[in-house]
């Protein structure tokens, strides 16, 4: 299983695509480090937040993560530089995303901080020069940034970091109903472009990226999930107060659910194989929801190869060829799922 672990929700930004700053929560009631001691063995732990850094108790977190697992990335604004320094010198392996939405002027107005792609650009280049491997990019694709995200592409291939993309979407999570797409064919156009950037890479990886960048256009679009969502299956997110939940994109005008208290129970497991685990998946199975996220998203990438190599195959052999790669040329892989499951709404 992948996990995603949000250590708070207090947040020294004030982006425009997300309120979690509006909705901090109290470091009175954040679990304690050592109630992750009851997870089970993970592939991989996504660390995020609001803002990881403002735990002082965040090493104490890793090290207790990485008895369950071998591979942390810790997804931050890179606000505060010298506490990710520190961190990076004791785990020389974790891995970093920094979180930047455009270039300078623009990553500044969407996440309402003054200095904040300065901070991110430094963390990047300090944590390169400390010979930390895995790092690079993420950023959010909304209606204001999406040429953005073409030239912060360019910049993380010149400096051979890693470049993760998202876009809009409203959740409990980001504590938004508001975030709706109103240009898309210039979002769509952009993604397009960078899904035929990324087909004439030479590293696999990068065409997977290609195919995830695919279903984003299809989620702006509003078409239905290339792959099924198996949130609460392949993947789970435990929240600030040890919640375990399926993903972090439920709303509660649709459903919201969690599967028990990580304080209440000897162990995940209990948890994991228990009666509301199994109904928070019945519920997941009819998801209207057509959300495409990474958490939910990569983990059914892989365990469906079969259903993403051919586009994969077929695509990269019209970039080697000079052709470009159609943007709105969907293929949605039936493997037996609830027809409602991601049917389209946003």
């Amino acid at each position: 299983m992948d996990a995603s672990v949000i250590v708070t929700y207090r947040c020294p930004m004030r982006c425009q695509m997300c309120n979690i700053w509006q909705h901090q929560t109290d470091p009175k009631t954040e679990f304690k480090p050592e109630l992750l001691a009851k997870l089970p063995r993970l592939n991989a732990v996504n660390v995020t937040g609001g803002e990881p850094f403002v735990r002082e108790d965040l090493a104490d977190i890793i090290r207790i993560l990485f008895t369950k697992t071998e591979r942390i990335v810790i997804s931050t604004s890179g606000w505060f530089e010298d506490r990710i320094f520190v961190l990076a010198k004791e785990f020389p392996q974790l891995g970093f995303r920094i979180s930047i939405e455009g270039l300078s002027q623009k990553n500044d107005e969407l996440r309402g901080k003054s200095g904040g792609f300065d901070r991110g650009l430094r963390v990047l280049l300090g944590l390169r020069q400390m010979g930390v491997k895995d790092i690079g990019f993420g950023i959010t694709v909304s209606n204001h940034n999406s040429p953005d995200m073409l030239w912060l592409y360019e910049l993380s291939k010149g400096l051979n970091l890693q470049f993760a993309t998202a876009a809009f979407h409203n959740s409990f999570y980001f504590q938004k109903d508001d975030n709706v797409i109103t240009n898309i064919d210039e979002v769509c156009g952009n993604f397009e472009e960078l899904i035929n950037r990324l087909l004439k890479e030479t590293q696999l990886k990068s065409w997977f990226r290609a195919y995830f960048n695919l279903g984003l256009i299809n989620y702006v679009r509003g078409g239905r999930r290339l792959l099924p969502c198996e949130a609460g299956s392949e993947n789970f997110f435990i929240d600030p107060s040890g919640e375990v939940l399926p993903c972090n994109g439920m709303e509660e005008k649709y459903w919201k659910q969690s599967m028990g208290n990580l304080h209440d129970a000897v162990d995940f497991m209990t948890i994991w194989n228990g009666e509301e685990a199994a109904a928070v998946r019945h519920k997941v199975a009819s998801c209207p929801k057509n959300c495409w996220m990474i958490g939910s998203a990569s983990p059914v990438m892989k365990k469906y190869v079969r259903h993403v190599l051919p586009w994969i195959v077929t695509s990269k052999f019209k970039s080697l060829a000079g052709k470009r790669v159609c943007g709105d040329c969907f293929t949605y892989a039936d493997v037996g799922q609830d027809p409602r499951q991601g049917a389209g709404v946003a």
